[in-house]
């Protein structure tokens, strides 16, 4: 039998009949993402809660989102996010109950808000951030740049793609 896409030699699994090269591919794919994003939820927990301790782990990154563009109206940010206007309306009061975003009547219309981190969400958001980041630099120290770049691309195309 080959190996998978790990290297790792496949001949104690038995071969599903008829599968492709590409399917078997595909499958390591889904396996490694469903790892992956089990990961990260766990992850956005964490953080969330050292954000503030009754943040919600989906609210997390709203705060990544309004961060990255200053403010957004939260139709775009329901889009951005694929989730309804009534539950992105939900996460955005409880940010603003929180003291983490507020909203702010939009100039272009005026029956439209901007949303917007407040500098104490700004300030806590940046702080878990960083070490966030930090924890990336020491997981992916024996990476050289490069493939950290690579897995960003990759990351961002894939990304890019589930929005369509």
């Amino acid at each position: 039998m080959g190996a998978d896409v790990h290297g790792d030699s496949t001949a104690n699994e038995p071969e599903a009949a008829g599968k492709s090269d590409v399917d078997r591919e595909f499958l390591a794919l889904e396996r490694e993402l469903a790892v992956f994003l089990r990961r990260a939820r766990a992850n956005s927990g964490e953080m969330a809660r050292e954000v503030h301790p009754e943040l919600e782990p989906a609210a997390y990154g709203l705060l990544v989102r309004l961060e990255e563009t200053g403010q957004q109206r939260a139709t775009d940010l329901a889009v951005y996010f694929g989730v309804g206007k009534a539950t992105m309306s939900r996460q955005l009061h409880a940010l603003e109950g929180l003291g983490l975003v507020t909203r702010e009547p939009d100039p272009a219309d005026g029956r439209a808000s901007l949303v917007r981190l407040t500098a104490e969400g700004l300030e806590r958001f940046r702080r878990v951030r960083d070490a966030r980041r930090e924890r990336y630099v020491r997981k992916l120290a024996d990476w050289n740049r490069a493939e950290v770049a690579e897995l960003a691309r990759l990351l961002h195309q894939l990304n890019a793609r589930a929005a369509r």
